[in-house]
């Protein structure tokens, strides 16, 4: 089983061609290139361009979701979409952050930069070199009995940061159990689109981690009840 810790997110500078400053608040932000499909292969997925590499970065929220109202989070890829229940209540902080970021379109356009076939996929930087981040972190320290389970999603941490500490980028376990100890920060789960998560579980190299066909996240919206 690969220990993930260390390289669940590194912070650390990254030499880029576009800096990208995100709007502190308003909309979700329209999506920047977008790459068009060209053809479908045997697993379903369209084939896209590489979206270009760029330094986001983006504010801090300074507020938290209302907890009385149910927020979920679907995202379009080029291999389906999935949608993520969040967990307002037990990450707060964290979901306020996600949320945030969904909202001013951190996330279009981005790719899963690690796939490990029957561990994990991981997201959420747009440098799409492990690197990147908003400029800003949160903590949401997880219970003791958190268990990393098919479909959880979290977010990613170095191992020296403290637990519960996230950025932007997130994970999500497509193993049966990671077995992960309870360090990084539960934001919800898949509740609709598990398959498309599974499929883009298996396009991944499991000698280098590293995606074997690209997998972009063309859209990323959020939806409260």
């Amino acid at each position: 089983m690969p220990d993930p810790r260390p390289v669940l997110r590194r912070w650390a500078p990254v030499a880029v061609a576009l800096v990208l400053f995100l709007p502190a608040c308003g909309g979700s932000k329209e999506a920047q290139g977008t790459t068009s499909a060209t053809t479908t292969g045997a697993n379903g997925c369209s084939t896209v361009d590489q979206p270009k590499p760029a330094a986001r970065k983006a504010a801090k929220p300074t507020s938290s979701l209302d907890p009385s109202k149910a927020y979920s989070v679907t995202m379009q890829t080029n291999c389906g979409s999935f949608t993520i229940d969040l967990a307002v209540k037990t990450a707060p902080a964290t979901t306020a952050s996600f949320v945030s970021l969904v909202r001013k379109g951190f996330y279009d356009n981005t790719i899963f930069h690690r796939i490990v076939p029957g561990f994990i996929i991981q997201g959420g930087d747009p440098t799409a070199s492990g690197l990147g981040g908003p400029g800003y972190s949160t903590v949401d320290k997880p219970p003791p009995t958190a268990r990393y389970t098919l479909g959880t999603v979290a977010m990613a941490k170095t191992q020296q940061e403290p637990d519960g500490t996230s950025g932007s980028q997130f994970f999500i376990v497509t193993a049966q159990d990671a077995q992960l100890p309870p360090q990084y920060a539960i934001i919800g789960e898949v509740k609709d689109g598990l398959d498309t998560v599974t499929k883009i579980g298996a396009l991944g190299d499991p000698a280098t981690e590293q995606p074997t066909e690209i997998v972009e996240i063309q859209k990323a919206t959020v939806s409260t009840e």
